[in-house]
């Protein structure tokens, strides 16, 4: 970007800035820091060396700290005034038994104040709490594993209103975008893995889809608000799963009990880029409010938490003819509860769900449609290219487009929110691609402490799915396309046309809905037992079963009276006439069961810890072809079930104490994974894979942390090997001598070796000043060619295949990353926060299976490196109202890709649609670029 431009920008930025400051009275001066002193003791009240104290701040989560000495006396100074803090005392094996004098919870520190708080522990075989046991949480003290936490008040900081993984974009190889921009179409990669190959969990309970791995991050938005924390192990992971993480698991913890008693409204507003100079305007309108209610403990040991989330927007990208592709229509709710019985038995109860309704962005596209002056800037881009292309604008979307509002037939969806038969979401425009779903998810937990060391933690849990996405069904020739600028676009007034000029009143190109129901029942139990000396055993069981309906219908019949589909072998002719509502295409029941256990044992003391895990695992499939019949003459429908299919893991890691605050680890684990369900069963032709591979991952991993005793310095660095072996792909191939049906074959050899070091760093030399870095450098590329074989099974067909993927680089995310952010805390309450991101060595995706040509050995097209700016500042006062009692309002603001940078955020190497020359270049890849500078700008008011 032009000096002017940032220029320009930071002018804007800086009057916003000062309104957000302090008042003429003087408060940017640094007011006299706090100290808090006391004492640990034991249950016995024996002084306790080697426990750290750390005081957090739980607004910004800035940490300052100290180690008690021999008599268990400590001291921390330099605490900024104000707050609110959280006191803590950490030390391994312990737990805190009492508190003396003062909360630990939402300490506000007068300037110049000393104030004295001791801390008692007692011994504590789990010495974490219940919820983060059963979640597998690591710490630094005790798990071998390369971690990241991000903490509440980092996630207020940074996330805005944005998706929740891309809060994790400050952490080591990780890689989150909004893909196409569409609300909840975000997606995260770690190590190089796609979220197929990345445990989520929500307190400890998986949520990715149990037939392809996936998350719709759109069915858990407004989560970030409830969040306490969110931990990203890296790797392997300490996790034990029946289905296990390979990339990293991604643990997000909503403890009620953890969170003061109050309540709170926050209402945040977004602003983006409208015109393609970068100019502001208002024109995105996005509006999200959050109301919140924390109870706190009360009446023996209840707490509650509630949010209810309200979130509108236009979305950032528009047709190229007009309309919004990526509006956002939403509401998210979260409900908690935990129950302390007794002393030893505790109940959880968790409700989350988001029902909402999105246009979506979906089609990358080449970089001349988007914007020709960035294409030019690419040595790569043969300028020639640019003749197919006309510029619709970096913000431009081709699956959206003008309709005469005088069309008012209606549209339909079976399932979902707004389910029925509605009008579209604007009379002016039309959405070719929509998603409306509803996942709400329910948890009972119950953790239960047996004696004699031994405790019981158990889940049950429902998820139940409804909704889809929306598309176009129907022959190409029977819709009319505009070309204006080199991508094909649906004129929906002269498609409507062409379906009424049709003379037998049927539609030749209509709107599908591809409905996904489903449920999902499941259970997690863990029994674990406290030896002697430090020794812990454990025992758990994981099952969980889904049933998912698949099936389209027709959605809005665009001007047609019926649409012809002989999809089913069930229907008349007189039934192929389908009309609103009716199914089409195809009509599927799928079903999958998992049953896991594991055997786990470690021991951690005050020299280091030890940890190792076997698992196992059975899974099954099944498939119900509804518009198949099972064999001829039936009336029944079509049924392929697996067989059981079976999977093992063995994992384990070493942790070493060096020093109080300097520590080393090792971990290595090996997994034999089952294949996902479209590995096993072709859904589409309906045929089983009688053969089919298990996935195997080997995985190596070393490091060390260093945590220093005033807690002013952190730096986690770590080196970690990872091959995959046997990449699910199963591929129907017909029966070349017209016999038969054919069948699936899995195509095995795909290796890839992904091997890198991270480092991760924190320094906070002074109470106003914050230093954050991490950094990442992978080596992630396939290890040899692959080959197939097919063979029928009267063994009269042969089939080869070979893929020419040796040396090529596994893409889809950059594997060299940067992120650095510099934290200022001029006065109590405020905060500035800048943070930067560097990208390098990003190979556009594609897959391994279609590079069959012996002749071409090219890399994928490495998309040009980039750096992107992110600015964040808030301004939160404490009792601005006495009448609020300690109540808070906070101000606060985010600027996102602040210089307006340009830039290739997923790309996809040698389009099958839009490529010029197909020689794994610029001109070749289709793209989504970064999103353009937006704003997200808010207030809270806390009570």
């Amino acid at each position: 970007m032009e000096e002017m431009e940032k220029m320009r920008v930071i002018r804007w930025i800086l009057p916003m800035l000062v309104a957000l400051g302090p008042g003429p009275d003087g408060a940017w001066a640094q007011s006299a820091p706090a100290t808090l002193t006391g004492v640990v003791t034991d249950e016995g009240q024996a002084p306790l060396a080697g426990a750290q104290i750390v005081v957090s701040h739980q607004l910004n989560g800035t940490e300052r700290g100290a180690t008690s000495g021999p008599d268990g006396r400590y001291s921390v100074s330099g605490i900024p005034a104000g707050g609110p803090y959280k006191l803590e005392a950490r030390r391994l094996g312990y737990v805190l038994a009492a508190e003396d004098g003062l909360s630990s919870e939402g300490i506000v520190l007068e300037a110049g104040a000393v104030v004295s708080l001791d801390f008692r522990l007692r011994p504590d075989a789990i010495a974490l709490d219940a919820l983060e046991v059963f979640a597998t949480v690591a710490d630094e003290s005790l798990t071998p594993v390369a971690f990241s936490n991000i903490d509440k008040a980092q996630i207020r900081t940074q996330l805005g209103s944005r998706d929740l993984p891309l809060v994790l974009n400050v952490t080591p190889s990780t890689y989150s975008t909004l893909q196409g921009g569409g609300a909840g179409d975000a997606r995260i990669n770690v190590r190089g893995f796609n979220q197929n190959n990345l445990a989520v969990m929500i307190n400890g309970v998986p949520v990715n889809d149990m037939e392809n791995g996936w998350v719709y991050w759109s069915n858990w938005d407004g989560l970030a608000d409830a969040s306490t924390s969110i931990q990203l192990q890296r790797g392997l992971s300490a996790v034990n799963l029946a289905t296990p993480s390979i990339g990293g698991t991604l643990n997000v913890i909503t403890d009620p009990s953890s969170v003061r008693s109050g309540f709170s409204y926050k209402q945040e507003v977004g602003l983006g880029s409208v015109d393609s100079d970068g100019a502001w305007g208002l024109g995105r309108n996005l509006l999200k409010e959050t109301l919140s209610l924390h109870t706190g403990r009360f009446g023996g040991g209840f707490a509650v938490t509630a949010s209810l989330v309200r979130k509108t927007g236009d979305g950032m990208y528009r047709g190229f003819f007009g309309g919004d592709a990526t509006w956002t229509d939403a509401w998210a709710y979260y409900l908690a509860s935990s129950y302390d019985v007794n002393e030893r038995h505790r109940l959880e109860f968790y409700l989350v769900g988001a029902p909402q309704r999105h246009g979506q962005n979906l089609y990358k596209l080449n970089l001349g449609t988007l914007s020709h002056d960035y294409a030019r800037s690419l040595d790569d881009y043969d300028p020639a290219a640019l003749a197919d292309y006309a510029e619709a604008g970096r913000n431009a979307s081709p699956n959206v487009g003008p309709v005469s509002s005088a069309y008012a037939n209606p549209q339909f969806s079976s399932t979902g929110p707004g389910r029925g038969t509605r009008n579209r979401f604007s009379p002016g425009f039309l959405n070719e691609r929509e998603n409306y779903f509803h996942k709400p998810q329910a948890n009972l937990n119950w953790h239960a402490y047996l004696g004699d060391g031994l405790s019981l933690s158990t889940v049950a849990y429902f998820a139940g799915g409804q909704g889809g996405g929306t598309g176009a069904l129907g022959s190409s020739r029977n819709a009319v396309f505009r070309t204006d600028f080199g991508q094909r676009t649906a004129d929906w007034d002269a498609t409507i046309a062409a379906n009424r000029a049709r003379e037998d009143g049927s539609a030749g190109y209509i709107l599908r809905n591809s409905v996904n129901n489903q449920w999902t029942i499941g259970a997690i139990s863990k029994l674990r037992k406290a030896f002697a000396a430090g020794w812990t055993g454990e025992v758990g069981v994981d099952w969980r079963t889904a049933e998912v309906d698949h099936y389209r219908e027709v959605r809005d019949l665009l001007g047609g009276q019926y649409y012809l589909d002989g999809s089913s072998e069930f229907w008349t002719q007189a039934q192929q006439r389908r009309r609103l509502g009716d199914r089409v295409n195809y009509d599927n029941t799928n079903t999958i069961d998992w049953l896991g256990a594991y055997l786990q044992g470690g021991r951690s003391t005050s020299a280091g810890s030890l940890w190792g895990m076997i698992g196992w695992a059975r899974n099954s499939y099944s498939f119900t072809d509804h518009f198949t019949r099972a064999g001829s003459g039936s009336d029944e429908p079509l049924v392929l079930e697996s067989g059981a299919l079976h999977g093992l893991q063995i994992k384990g890691g070493v942790q070493r104490h060096l020093t109080p605050a300097w520590s080393v680890f090792a971990n290595g684990g090996h997994v034999s994974k089952v294949p996902i369900f479209d590995g096993v069963i072709d859904d589409t032709r309906g045929v089983v894979n009688q053969d089919p591979e298990n996935e195997k991952f080997l995985s190596l991993e070393a490091g060390t942390r260093l945590r220093s005793l005033d807690r002013t310095l952190s730096l986690d660095l770590n080196l970690y090997a990872t091959t995959w072996r046997d990449r699910t792909r199963s591929l129907f191939v017909p029966n070349l001598d017209g016999e038969g049906d054919g069948g699936l074959v899995s195509l095995l050899g795909v290796d890839a070796r992904h091997m890198g070091v991270e480092l991760e760093v924190a320094y906070q030399p002074l109470p106003l000043l914050r230093f954050d870095g991490a950094a990442s450098v992978g080596a992630w590329t396939y290890l040899d060619d692959a080959v197939g074989r097919y063979v029928s099974d009267d063994r009269t067909v042969v089939e080869e295949f070979a893929f020419y993927i040796r040396d090529l680089k596994v893409a889809d995310a950059p594997q060299t990353q940067f992120a650095y952010g510099l934290s200022i805390f001029p006065a109590p309450g405020l905060m500035l926060q800048g943070v930067g991101r560097t990208y390098a060595n990003h190979y556009a995706e594609f897959s391994p299976f279609d590079r069959n040509d012996p002749g071409d050995r090219t890399q994928p097209w490495d998309a040009p490196g980039y750096t992107v700016f992110d600015l964040h500042t808030a301004y939160n006062v404490t009792g601005l109202i006495p009448a609020w009692r300690g109540g808070d309002v906070r101000v606060f603001a985010n600027v996102y890709n602040v210089f307006d940078e340009i830039y290739v955020q997923d790309a996809v190497d040698n389009s099958s649609y839009n490529s010029f020359d197909r020689d794994h270049d610029a001109d070749d890849a289709e793209v989504f670029l970064g999103i353009p500078r937006n704003l997200n700008v808010g207030i809270e008011l806390t009570f």
